[in-house]
């Protein structure tokens, strides 16, 4: 039993060799350039710079909220999507012992449908 459990250990060494080695170039690599890269400020290099242009005007934009519901509302959809493809995968495998998994996913693609129409209802969906 004690055998099985170090042979086990023994397979997770060289990923834990290669995260070791690489936290280490990279926490090396930052320190170093610290310690020893040049340091010469002036006004060039303070200067704010966007794109190769510089700066004119405010540099803070504010944004609709509308962006924002819009990129969420997107996220939510998204992520029905990749629950569908697992489910469609296995869905003729799983068809053979009964059609629960096919009223499982009614029922969840039922939630996202009523969602999708209240969002709209409420004009989640429009621009003023």
């Amino acid at each position: 039993m004690v055998n099985s459990k170090l042979i086990m250990i023994e397979h997770y060494i060289p990923i834990l060799i290669v995260f070791v080695v690489a936290s280490g170039f990279a926490f090396g690599s930052l320190i170093l350039t610290h310690l020893i890269g040049p340091r010469v400020p002036n006004s060039v290099k303070l200067m704010p710079y966007e794109s190769g242009v510089d700066q004119v005007g405010e540099t803070r934009v504010r944004f609709s909220i509308r962006f924002f519901l819009i990129a969420l509302l997107f996220i939510i959809f998204d992520i029905e999507i990749v629950f569908l493809y697992p489910w469609a995968v296995v869905f003729k495998d799983f068809l053979l012992e009964g059609p629960f998994i096919f009223y499982e996913m009614v029922v969840f693609l039922a939630i996202l449908a009523f969602g999708f129409i209240y969002v709209w209802r409420k004009g989640a969906l429009e621009w003023e």
